[in-house]
């Protein structure tokens, strides 16, 4: 355990990014940005590859100078004080970069020992770590034998050696199939609810809906930000309404419709400004105006489409 989180002295924001950019040459892969991770968050950086992901992970780890701005890891300057930085950050990679000629239990104990781990509390973590991730029986095999999914965990379980505060996570599901990536969210999740902040790049637009809040790249830019239903509401101007029913008016007469996006014969797609509150106060003032109400409910909406959305307003 840290020295700052044993005195319980940990800062509130886990990552302060300001005006963060990188250029290489005349191409600007990060743009501006400013991002405020909470401490105990579970914070995605969602977007296309190519969109600025990795380079921003590369910039908060310390891996590539910024050409302009700062990043803080709780309230420590990346770039002025990387070796101390890096001592609260647990990092797992894009691409799998662990010793391939060495063992499952030999890459995980050569990182503890990097990480100033030594003797008895060497062992129990490594034990540990190899029991929680399900390597325990093959701690023996080289890393290089290993599957794609294994080699994931044990890349995981690296990371993870030196109990850091906040855990990086880039791309860490690309190319595993769907069971294993929802056992991989189950350990994210199990990791957030013992207290460990967590920064996560991903392209899958249904695993961001388990984040906290989400950032949206493109093309080096944040171009919204906000919990995933803030942001489904930002790309349709509100919550999206099914209202089914018999009978002649006008929707727009109905409380909270903001627009309506459908109308098929008694049957339309509203936008409300919060179904959960506008809903009640349409079925009943439809009644009023003599209507019979058939199906009144909220319709789901995609962080896919909500990215899309974006991603045409920004072009």
């Amino acid at each position: 355990m840290l020295e700052l989180e044993r005195m319980g002295e940990l800062p509130e924001l886990a990552v302060e990014a300001k005006g963060l950019t990188k250029r290489f040459g005349n191409f600007v892969a990060v743009n501006h940005i400013n991002l405020s991770i909470r401490r105990g968050e579970n914070f995605g950086l969602l977007g296309p590859n190519g969109a600025g992901k990795t380079t921003t992970i590369r910039m908060i780890t310390g891996v590539i100078r910024p050409s302009e701005g700062y990043v803080r890891v709780f309230g420590i300057d990346v770039a002025r004080e990387r070796k101390r930085a890096l001592r609260y950050i647990g990092y797992m990679p894009q691409r799998f970069s662990l010793y391939e000629d060495l063992t499952v239990e030999e890459n995980i104990r050569l990182y503890g020992r990097l990480q100033g781990l030594t003797g008895n509390l060497l062992r129990e973590r490594v034990r540990e770590l190899l029991e929680r991730f399900y390597l325990w029986e093959f701690r023996r095999r080289l890393a290089g034998k290993l599957s794609g999914g294994m080699k994931q965990r044990l890349a995981l379980a690296t990371a993870l050696v030196h109990d850091p505060a906040l855990l990086i996570l880039d791309e860490p599901t690309a190319g595993v199939d769907p069971p294993l990536r929802r056992k991989f969210w189950e350990h994210f999740r199990e990791l957030n609810r013992e207290g460990k902040t967590i920064l996560v790049t991903t392209h899958y637009m249904d695993e961001a809906e388990n984040c906290d809040r989400l950032a949206l790249m493109n093309r080096g830019r944040i171009i919204a930000e906000g919990s995933p239903r803030e942001i489904k509401r930002k790309a349709l101007g509100g919550d999206l309404v099914e209202i089914v029913l018999e009978g002649d008016l006008n929707p727009m007469e109905l409380p909270g419709v903001r627009s309506v996006l459908e109308d098929s014969g008694g049957r339309y797609l509203l936008i409300v400004k919060d179904s959960g509150r506008d809903l009640p106060r349409i079925v009943k003032r439809a009644e009023e105006l003599g209507a019979r109400v058939l199906l009144a409910s909220p319709v789901h909406v995609s962080l896919e489409e909500a990215f899309i959305r974006f991603m045409g307003e920004s072009e």
